[in-house]
């Protein structure tokens, strides 16, 4: 399976751009190494402001998450849930962002539900896994005619709340990200002056934006305690910006008009015409409409859909294959039985850097260094993806027993941990696949011809009717993925268990 996953990356590496285009990406790599070694923390005006509208976005959307997603779990056996929470998820934050401006414009609203509704998605499948996982024995102790609410709080939740909990603040760190990453599209949190810092050069303050960042990620087990979230959501709804007055109108022509395809934006008004006229006549115009709604859905998905699907597909398979390398590199060096404590603990500390900087930040970062091609954006799922994997694998292999006779060197290290520890690795490789082929989508907005770049293109040209169809190209691509992904984890589960037999 390795094998076969690096000739694939490598193939779709040869055939992807990453032509260097800047002209001199090293002296902006000085200026940028200089900005962080004096990052000015007083440079931007409203950072403090920037800073809590980044924890509000993510704290109140991970709230409103866990109000859908947790009752959907109880439910989520049933197909057509989990195909509509399925389906939600696949999309990204980012265009539920771009979709929401164009109801609700820059609200408060748009930012949260669009943390709020794939992130809730996301709950309903992970907690109804944990539950099918947890022991039923508690059950079979409860009186007879206990009710349903009771039976699942005291029969099942109470054995998987630590699980929960943990899964919780790991989706809360995610919204941090989400959070900042909606600044690039005009929503008030610490991405709109990051972004801003680096398109215009002013890498001090860039530099200082990106080191707070990184520090609220880091600093998450120390000022997010259960105890005090009551406060920080009081403190969170009573400092958001003020939500502008909603026209009901501007949504229903939205709803109504706006995200249906131009033959049939005017069909009311054509049915109304129609009522006067032969329904021979009316025959022929409504085949004419479909036969132009057929030629607009095909002109649309060969020109946009193929082409942004095989970029999308390149981009994230060439990225998995350096993930995994990435992550190999990077788990082998942080472990303190091969490379000493010192080296180790510095390495942890790298690994928990990168991977809390989103990988939209990275590839923009990327992007000044090397030009607009796939190569930063190859670079940036890779980091970040690679040292994700990389910490969580650590953390399994610190558990892991050696032998008297282990030597420290690579072959010892080879021999008794990474057998360990690589089947895990691969599966958390395979589930940050998904994630990677949803954030390789929206890494299109920097201007790399993929899904998003054709979706962002469409709504920039109030184009919403393509937008939506290429968002729902972009939602099956994802499932396919995530079902192909789930094969072949499974039929490598089987063949262990039929070798263990």
């Amino acid at each position: 399976m390795t094998l076969a996953l690096w000739a694939v990356s490598l193939l779709c590496f040869y055939f992807a751009d990453t032509e260097v285009i800047a002209l001199d990406p090293w002296s902006e790599l000085l200026l940028m190494a200089k900005g962080f070694i004096t990052p000015d923390f007083f440079a931007t005006e409203y950072l403090m402001e920037a800073l809590w509208q980044t924890i509000s976005f993510a704290l109140l959307g991970v709230i409103i998450a866990l109000v859908c997603g947790a009752p959907l779990a109880l439910v989520y056996h049933k197909p057509y849930i989990a195909a509509m929470c399925s389906f939600i998820r696949s999309i990204h934050e980012i265009f539920w962002a771009l979709l929401f401006l164009q109801i609700f414009g820059l609200s408060p609203l748009t930012g949260i539900l669009a943390i709020a509704l794939p992130y809730g998605a996301t709950f309903a499948r992970v907690f109804s896994d944990i539950l099918q996982q947890a022991p039923t024995s508690t059950l079979q102790t409860l009186p007879y005619r206990t009710d349903r609410i009771s039976r699942y709080f005291y029969g099942r939740l109470a054995h998987v709340l630590v699980p929960v909990r943990a899964y919780v603040r790991y989706r809360f760190e995610c919204a941090l990200r989400s959070s900042a990453v909606l600044g690039f599209v005009g929503m008030p949190t610490l991405g709109f002056y990051l972004e801003t810092a680096f398109r215009q050069g002013h890498y001090q303050q860039g530099a200082a934006l990106l080191m707070l960042f990184i520090t609220l990620i880091g600093t998450i087990p120390y000022w997010c305690r259960v105890k005090a979230l009551p406060v920080y959501v009081v403190l969170a709804i009573w400092a958001l910006p003020e939500i502008p007055n909603i026209d009901g109108a501007l949504i229903w022509r939205f709803l109504s008009q706006d995200i249906l395809p131009p033959m049939f934006q005017n069909q009311a008004l054509q049915s109304q015409m129609l009522q006067s006229e032969a329904l021979q006549a009316s025959s022929m115009i409504s085949s004419d409409v479909f036969s132009q709604f057929y030629d607009w859905m095909s002109q649309l998905l060969i020109e946009q859909a193929l082409p942004g699907v095989i970029a999308t597909l390149l981009l994230a398979l060439a990225a998995l294959g350096l993930s995994h390398i990435f992550a190999l590199i990077g788990s082998a060096i942080s472990d303190k039985r091969l490379s000493g404590g010192v080296i180790a603990n510095v390495n942890r500390l790298l690994l928990l850097i990168l991977r809390s900087v989103p990988e939209y930040i990275l590839a923009f970062v990327f992007m000044l260094l090397l030009g607009p091609s796939m190569l930063p954006a190859i670079l940036a799922l890779a980091i970040h993806n690679g040292a994700l994997i990389a910490y969580l694998t650590i953390r399994h292999a610190d558990n892991v027993g050696v032998s008297a006779h282990f030597t420290h060197r690579i072959d010892g290290y080879g021999y008794e941990v990474m057998p360990a520890i690589y089947p895990n690795m691969m599966a958390l490789l395979f589930y940050r696949f998904e994630v990677i082929l949803r954030e390789t989508a929206i890494l299109g907005m920097l201007g790399i011809a993929t899904l998003g770049f054709y979706i962002d293109s469409n709504f920039a040209e109030i184009r919403f009717n393509g937008a939506l169809v290429l968002m729902c190209v972009t939602a099956l691509v994802n499932i396919l993925v995530d079902i192909l992904s789930r094969r072949i984890l499974y039929s490598k589960d089987k063949s262990q268990l039929g070798c263990a037999h």
